[in-house]
């Protein structure tokens, strides 16, 4: 069994944690609860359950989804704030319930908040978001169950969260990750890539027409409430690879190595390609083929239908190369313990995030599609040599390292600061 080259989680300062800092009241401030404010993408609550396995936290949180209305003309609405949005299609309801109009509306009643599973996290159910709620549940358990950590991600979670602190400031600590574009000082932490500054550099503002450059949010450096990350954070920390790696060991193991996983994912507004890049992956595999010893491929939701089609029609026979079709138990983490190498395409900062943080070989392809912040990305990934554009000229039998990049143990330890500045530690 190849050893997984991953970075160890920090020890704990010497005689335990932060030293027990008592709050107005006599008793210890101890963080024992999270509570989790999603948008429903599956990308952006990893985010927050990366932090929170990252601080102990995994199995102590409460999800919160703020969901919007889905169905009839909703789709077009989705550029409004999240709480205006609900307000127009509860009065459109109202006006509309009875008429020939309601199917263009309304959409289908009965597929207005989608279900989804999280059985991974212990979790039967998701409640929708609820500013007046959540604050009454967090100060109500306050005496018994001690201040709530807030983690929220994406565009949608933003009113809720600065809401919640402005509510109740003294039983929450906020943390808004991704950056929320207008107000950072309404958090006690905003947690954001490098990337998302990418505006304020000489290059950045090059390419920003002068009349824009006062809507290209951040117009100001990252204050002293900012930690900066190099990529997405994730939940593919050293416990769960390890994990994995016992799960896969049956089926991953025998394979001939070098293994070599390509994980292709699909074009994005920064990120623009059509199915010439997968005709162009396709001849590169096939130049290195012969210094694997096997190749695993595994598509995204955003992959196109054509981009598949095109692989699999390519690839589905070749008895070196195994592609998942999707159905059975998600082979994605076995692949990130298991792999000797990776290809990945350019669009996913997450997929890229998590193939680095194992230390291992990571080729990109379709970088060049690729712009904006987009493009500082994969310029602060390459200066850090953990990935390689692939050429299809490589040997994927050479091995080479870099350090691991450790963004949700990076962001901890800064949590971990501020509860102490605070008076306040895990528990």
């Amino acid at each position: 069994m190849r050893p997984i080259r991953l970075s160890e989680p920090e020890p704990e300062p010497p005689g335990g944690a932060t030293p027990e800092i008592f709050a107005a009241g006599g008793g210890t401030a101890v963080v024992r609860r999270a509570v989790v404010i999603g948008n429903g993408c599956a990308g952006a609550e990893s985010q927050c359950f990366g932090l929170l396995r990252a601080l102990g936290l995994a199995d102590r949180f409460t999800l919160y989804s703020a969901i919007r209305p889905t169905g009839g003309i909703n789709k077009w609405l989705h550029f409004l704030p999240i709480s205006f949005h609900k307000a127009l299609d509860q009065f459109l309801r109202r006006v509309f319930s009875d008429t020939r109009f309601a199917t263009l509306v309304q959409g289908n009643k009965f597929m207005q908040h989608p279900v989804r599973n999280f059985q991974s996290f212990g979790l039967s159910s998701v409640l929708e978001a609820d500013t007046q709620k959540m604050v009454t549940m967090v100060r109500d358990t306050f005496e018994k169950e001690g201040p709530a950590l807030v983690v929220a991600c994406g565009r949608d979670t933003i009113s809720y969260a600065s809401s919640i602190r402005c509510l109740a400031p003294d039983n929450v600590f906020v943390i808004q990750i991704q950056h929320p574009r207008f107000h950072l000082d309404r958090f006690d932490l905003v947690v954001t890539p490098r990337h998302d500054y990418y505006a304020l550099t000489a290059k950045g503002q090059q390419e920003v027409p002068r009349l824009l450059r006062r809507w290209i949010i951040p117009q100001e450096p990252p204050g002293p409430n900012v930690v900066l990350t190099a990529g997405a954070l994730h939940q593919a920390d050293s416990a769960a690879l390890r994990s994995a790696a016992a799960d896969w060991h049956a089926v991953l193991t025998p394979l001939p190595k070098p293994l070599v996983v390509v994980n292709i994912g699909g074009p994005t507004r920064n990120c623009k390609y059509d199915v010439d890049l997968a005709k162009q992956l396709v001849i590169l595999l096939h130049n290195v083929l012969k210094t694997c010893g096997s190749v695993r491929i595994s598509f995204s939701r955003r992959t196109p239908q054509k981009v598949s089609d095109l692989i699999l029609k390519e690839f589905s026979t070749h008895p070196k190369i195994y592609i998942w079709d999707g159905e059975g138990p998600n082979p994605h983490l076995g692949h990130l313990a298991w792999a000797d190498a990776f290809i990945i395409t350019a669009d996913s900062i997450s997929m890229l995030s998590e193939a680095c943080s194992t230390g291992k070989p990571v080729y990109v392809i379709g970088a060049e599609h690729c712009r904006w912040k987009f493009s500082d990305f994969h310029n602060r990934l390459r200066e850090r040599r953990a990935v390689r554009p692939f050429t299809g000229l490589e040997d994927m039998s050479d091995s080479w390292s870099y350090p691991p990049l450790n963004d949700a143990a990076d962001v901890a330890a800064r949590v971990r600061e501020a509860f102490a500045q605070r008076g306040w530690r895990l528990g």
